[in-house]
């Protein structure tokens, strides 16, 4: 009983520190303004299209710093529609636009300063002309630590989708680790960011912990550059996925604190805590 009474103090301490760090590091999340078949859950991480196949683009919260990644999982697929998840930038501040774009592409594209690219299940990687085609990666380059496009260093475990077939059965079977899904497949991570060069921005896609190159160049930069997440077709939902840049934020050490007193992060749903804080505590 005594054992069980220090737990429930340890989660309480997590929590109180979560809600503070919280306050004081918000997470990322999507743009309130959004396509008309979007629906955001109460933490606005999660997007998922409510009906037919388009209407369903996203914003970031916030602009986009160089050298930071927005990072999505698709969450859900719905069978029927062809064509999957689109990515990418945009200079168009959501609040301005008199309408969302009924698409990304060509809508959203066509409005100019936007640079969006449809993922698709195979040949997503952009080859520059001082490069010639490579391999398909195998499963161990991806075993690598991070992975760095200009500045921007990401620990590669945060990058790769993964399947989960059965709640335990990651922690059980050794081939979760090498088990690197399709670019559209649910579990799947795809993220955008952009360097700089002589003032000028260089759109990275990033599927599953492996660069697509250079999809775009010549992005002015002295405007913001806000993420833009097509919901569009067969992918129904995306989720946000938060990523640390080298050392772990305070959220995320409270989190890992809250994950560890309990058996399985799912239990987390028993707590007494506000849905928003609960879905944080339960997800990456």
């Amino acid at each position: 009983m005594q054992h069980k009474f220090l737990l429930w103090l340890k989660i309480a301490e997590a929590v109180r520190i979560t809600e503070m760090a919280a306050m004081s590091d918000p997470y990322t999340c999507f743009h309130h303004i959004h396509g008309t078949n979007v629906r955001l859950d109460d933490s606005q991480t999660q997007a998922t299209r409510a009906e037919s196949f388009g209407n369903g683009v996203c914003f970031s919260k916030e602009p986009l710093d160089p050298d930071k990644i927005f990072l999505v999982e698709i969450v859900e697929k719905e069978l029927g529609w062809c064509g999957n998840v689109r990515i990418g930038l945009t200079a168009h501040n959501p609040r301005n636009l008199e309408s969302v774009p009924e698409y990304s592409l060509p809508d959203l594209v066509n409005l100019g300063s936007s640079w969006v690219f449809a993922i698709t299940r195979n040949h997503n990687k952009v080859i520059t002309d001082d490069q010639e085609a490579s391999p398909a990666p195998t499963p161990s380059c991806y075993m690598e630590a991070y992975l760095q496009i200009g500045k921007c260093k990401i620990p590669k475990d945060k990058l790769v989708g993964r399947s989960r077939p059965g709640r335990y059965s990651h922690l059980l079977d050794q081939l979760y680790k090498t088990n690197i899904l399709p670019a559209t497949a649910r579990g799947s991570r795809v993220g955008v960011l952009y360097t700089t060069h002589a003032n000028m921005g260089e759109m990275h896609l990033v599927i599953n912990g492996e660069d697509m190159g250079p999809c775009a160049k010549g992005i002015p930069t002295n405007q913001p550059l806000y993420a833009v997440v097509d919901v569009f077709a067969s992918t129904k939902t995306v989720r946000i996925i938060q990523v640390d840049y080298g050392f772990p934020s305070l959220q995320t050490l409270c989190r890992q604190l809250v994950q560890k007193c309990i058996m399985h992060r799912l239990a987390i749903d028993w707590l007494d805590l506000p849905d928003p804080l609960k879905n944080y505590c339960k997800y990456e």
